[in-house]
């Protein structure tokens, strides 16, 4: 297993956090076919081989995720593309 984790300060209201919280999983779900649901202000997601959680606070946004065993090759350009969501839905 491997994991990926990153924190992003993002300088919106919780609710525009959380707005661009579901656009950016709903991109994911559409690309990668990952499922998701709501647990509170956490965001839980998975598909086979990927499990995380992204959550938003008033501050910041964090996201974690673990990279089953066949996919850890791909961790850099998987950590890539999260950095371009995290750049389109959560800008510095």
């Amino acid at each position: 297993m491997s994991d990926i984790i990153i924190c992003r300060q993002h300088g919106k209201s919780l609710a525009e956090a959380r707005a661009s919280a579901e656009h950016m999983a709903s991109e994911l779900n559409e690309e990668f076919d990952l499922s998701y649901h709501w647990d509170g202000d956490v965001m839980r997601f998975k598909r086979p081989g990927v499990a995380g959680d992204l959550s938003v606070d008033d501050q910041q946004v964090a996201l974690n995720i673990r990279l089953g065993f066949l996919l850890f090759a791909l961790k850099p350009t998987i950590e890539r593309e999260i950095h371009r969501f995290f750049d389109e839905n959560f800008p510095s």
